[in-house]
């Protein structure tokens, strides 16, 4: 039986790892009636109506080659699985390029209020998991992109979202129109609350399943409402477990991760030249530099586990071309499993415009990003910067792969259903940034009109007009051989 992690110095030097810095706790701040003057001022040198402008400028650059360009540090093999994906919709399209719209939002208007943004607010980057608690709660699931910017930006890019995967379901343009309006309402109305709250009442908001149907399920069918219960019942049992049943089988009496390359590829097969004891040892020496970097109480827990297994696993859409690996570790014996996401974290897309100095160490800006944001986070979530099989220095975060996590099916939804989902996603990210930004003044400049929620709209509608068109490029660059594609993957 192999070794469990031993109690020991990690080799990553906290020193290293620069985390977002943390205001002085004294630090003298502006009154309520300063704040919210600061907010109303904002509407005179930026109209909420000016929202709803957009039109590509000739300076534009082609969307395919922001791609290219976001593409460089991915794995090159990956890459055809990647576009493959992001072509099989214009939703699935706007899902990986946020490399695309990060560069458009540099131009649109802001009021000058600063918040940390989850980077790539899409409907379907938000989702259930299980709190400390063990609690069901909703949340922002993806901060691969996490950093601080104009609040703006992630409204516009969830709001679009919404009007793109309502253009994907078939639905009419009064419906897509309610739908993004009902949720930049319920975004700017949540803020306006948020913003008559304390601190600590922010800051220990959170929605869970119990919240979800007394909040936004009051129209709902009892269809409805027992799919979701039942969605509810199903994601309590997606854990470890779970994720070894399906993912593993025996190769000699051990539990070994499958092989199904290239959408997952056992460790040994990519580093063929190196033995089976080197690779457990370069894995130990990166579990304990991870340890390190979370809370001596859930570095204790983690200990308790030896490495079992270790493959590269494709995730997602926009991920595609990151290097992701699953960890599989064992507890007390084999029926106690712990699997591990090891996840790349490449600089933000929002990096290049938000006047912001490049992290230290992107593991830690997606770590510091995701505690700021989210209402509770993964025990286990770390990070860590290490060698890759190709020579290179690279940043990753970990968390675990399977801890009740369930997504919204946005692909079959409808009308009311988005409507519904909008509504979620817009207070959950307004309790995001209310945590982070001023919330009083971005309350005061949004408003208890609906003058923002029509601009947005208004937004939402040209800028899915864009994103077919930047979709249709992609796919002449496909025809021509310009981008690799491999589909149905």
């Amino acid at each position: 039986m192999r070794a469990p992690l031993q109690r020991r110095a990690h080799a990553a030097k906290l020193s290293d790892m620069a985390s977002i810095p943390a205001a002085p706790v004294m630090a003298r701040h502006p009154s309520v009636p300063q704040r919210t003057a600061s907010g109303r001022a904002a509407r005179a040198r930026v109209p909420r109506a000016i929202h709803g402008d957009w039109e590509a400028s000739e300076a534009r650059r082609d969307p395919v080659e922001v791609l290219e360009a976001d593409a460089l540090t991915s794995v090159p093999d990956l890459l055809p699985i990647r576009y493959g994906r992001m072509l099989i919709s214009p939703f699935t399209y706007f899902r990986g390029a946020a490399a695309v719209m990060a560069a458009d939002l540099e131009s649109t208007p802001t009021s000058g209020f600063i918040a940390q943004l989850c980077g790539d607010a899409h409907l379907s980057n938000f989702g259930g998991f299980a709190s400390p608690e063990r609690d069901l709660i909703f949340d922002i699931n993806d901060f691969d992109q996490t950093a601080p910017g104009p609040w703006e930006w992630d409204v516009k890019r969830l709001a679009a979202s919404v009007e793109i995967a309502g253009r994907d379901r078939g639905l009419r343009r009064r419906e897509r129109r309610a739908a993004v309006r009902a949720t930049v309402r319920t975004y700017r109305e949540a803020m306006r609350e948020f913003a008559a709250a304390t601190n600590l009442a922010v800051w220990y908001s959170r929605l869970d399943a119990a919240g979800i149907l007394s909040g936004f399920g009051g129209d709902a069918s009892q269809s409805r409402r027992k799919a979701f219960e039942s969605t509810v019942e199903r994601a309590r049992t997606k854990d470890s477990v779970r994720a070894v049943a399906k993912l593993t089988h025996r190769v000699g009496g051990e539990l070994r991760i499958v092989s199904d390359p290239p959408l997952i590829t056992p460790v040994e097969e990519l580093v063929a030249d190196e033995s089976a004891d080197g690779i457990e040892a370069a894995v130990q020496e990166l579990l304990i530099a991870y340890a390190g970097t979370l809370r001596s109480s859930h570095r204790a827990l983690l200990e308790s586990y030896r490495y079992v297994h270790m493959a590269r696993k494709v995730v997602g859409v926009g991920s595609v071309g990151t290097r992701a690996w699953i960890v599989l570790l064992a507890g007390r014996d084999e029926h106690d499993p712990l699997v591990l996401q090891v996840k790349e974290a490449q600089a933000s897309v929002l990096e290049p415009y938000n006047g912001t100095a490049a992290p230290d160490n992107n593991g830690r800006r997606v770590v510091d990003g995701q505690l700021l944001m989210q209402a509770a986070s993964d025990i286990l979530l770390g990070w860590l910067r290490t060698t890759g099989i190709d020579g290179e220095p690279r940043d990753f975060y970990v968390r675990q792969m399977w801890d009740w996590k369930v997504s919204a099916e946005v692909e079959r939804m409808s009308a009311a259903a988005l409507l519904t989902y909008g509504q979620i996603c817009g207070w959950t990210l307004a309790r995001a940034h209310a945590r982070t930004g001023d919330r009083v003044a971005i309350a005061a400049y949004l408003g208890g009109g609906g003058a923002f929620d029509d601009a947005l709209a208004t937004f939402a509608t040209a800028y899915a007009d864009q994103n077919e068109r930047d979709y249709a490029a992609l796919e002449v660059a496909a025809r021509s051989g310009r981008v690799p594609v491999r589909r149905g993957l």
